[in-house]
């Protein structure tokens, strides 16, 4: 069973360990749940990694939160020691950005993580990268809904929000 990576996308399930609806919203709080994490990515951590990944998380969840995202991502993007890397990709020589050799967990994360986020606003999702709408809650999500118009990363934001909004129509003023 897959515990953290529900999108398979690092810079949508990074942001994510940090959920406010639990009452403790760290869910990378160890070196073995940082393990468990980089297992379903197929990363494998060092012992000193957590720290530096968690840092990875803010800069991510600052990024997906900024009003002026492009401008962020930009900034995220040239602060890293990333590279162009030609791959193959089904044949076909695909340019994409690389950590350097030898980068530990942490550059490794932050690079996968810039280069999802351009590809997905290659794809034409940019503008369907969304954070949810129910608060406290601020995962990121794709919205994939042919409308385009999802605010909610789950059916548990959504249902929260709808009842909460229901009961403030219903209260009562004293």
């Amino acid at each position: 069973m897959r515990h953290f990576a529900d999108t398979g996308l690092v810079a949508i399930d990074l942001a994510n360990t940090w959920d406010p609806f639990l009452a403790e919203p760290e869910r990378l709080p160890t070196r073995d749940a940082l393990r468990d994490f980089c297992a379903e990515l197929g990363e494998q951590p060092g012992d000193l990694d957590l720290d530096g990944v968690r840092q990875v998380r803010s800069r991510l969840r600052e990024v997906l939160a900024s009003s002026a995202r492009t401008d962020a991502l930009a900034a995220w993007a040239a602060a890293l020691p990333a590279r162009a890397a030609v791959v193959d990709e089904s044949g076909l020589p695909v340019l994409r950005l690389a950590a350097p050799a030898g980068s530990g967990l942490p550059v490794r994360l932050a690079v996968r993580a810039v280069a999802e986020l351009l590809d997905l606003a290659a794809a034409g999702d940019w503008e369907r990268l969304r954070q949810c709408a129910a608060d406290p809650c601020t995962d990121a999500f794709v919205d994939r809904s042919r409308p385009g118009r999802r605010q909610f990363c789950s059916t548990r934001c959504a249902n929260r929000a709808h009842a909460a909004a229901s009961r403030a129509r219903h209260r009562t003023p004293h």
